[in-house]
């Protein structure tokens, strides 16, 4: 059983005045209170299904060669559920040595560059939640180039062509 959103906004606003010690244990009881309702109908609907599944003996009115027939019949039946269950835990074990093998020879691939524009990475994160495109390069400052330092290079040149 979760908790959805509007029951929980429906608690904190019915128990705002209470302290949130109060309020956790409030809360606590109860997710105790429901565990346990959980639990009770887990054991009921297995009991249930356990009923469909396997009929109760009728033991009552059979003769002592009849109940040895049915003996038989329910050790087969047993033993069918016996090589099943060692044939699914080779399996499993089978199957869990693989990954451990698979797991070591696992190597990570070098990651790439990839080059995406701003709208396409806040279309890919966020999905079709963006309307506007984002313009990054509006928010950035400008630098304004400064005409002396280009002076001062024409006038080292100068300095430079008159010292051959």
């Amino acid at each position: 059983m979760q908790c959805n959103a509007k029951l929980c906004a429906n608690l904190l606003e019915l128990y705002s005045h209470i302290s949130a010690v109060a309020l956790q244990s409030t809360l606590l009881k109860a997710a105790t209170s429901m565990l346990a309702a959980e639990i009770e109908q887990n054991k009921r609907e297995r009991e249930d299904a356990l009923n469909e599944r396997v009929p109760p003996l009728n033991l009552s009115g059979l003769s002592a060669k009849e109940l040895q027939t049915l003996c038989r019949e329910l050790h087969q039946k047993i033993d069918v559920v016996d090589e099943e269950r060692y044939d699914i835990s080779v399996k499993v074990a089978k199957n869990e040595k693989e990954i451990t093998e698979l797991r070591g020879k696992m190597k990570r691939p070098a990651l790439k560059r990839v080059k995406i524009s701003a709208d396409a990475m806040l279309g890919a994160l966020l999905g079709s939640r963006v309307k506007e495109s984002v313009d990054f390069k509006a928010n950035l400052k400008t630098v304004k180039k400064e005409e002396e330092k280009k002076e001062e290079v024409t006038d080292w040149k100068k300095l430079f062509d008159a010292g051959q």
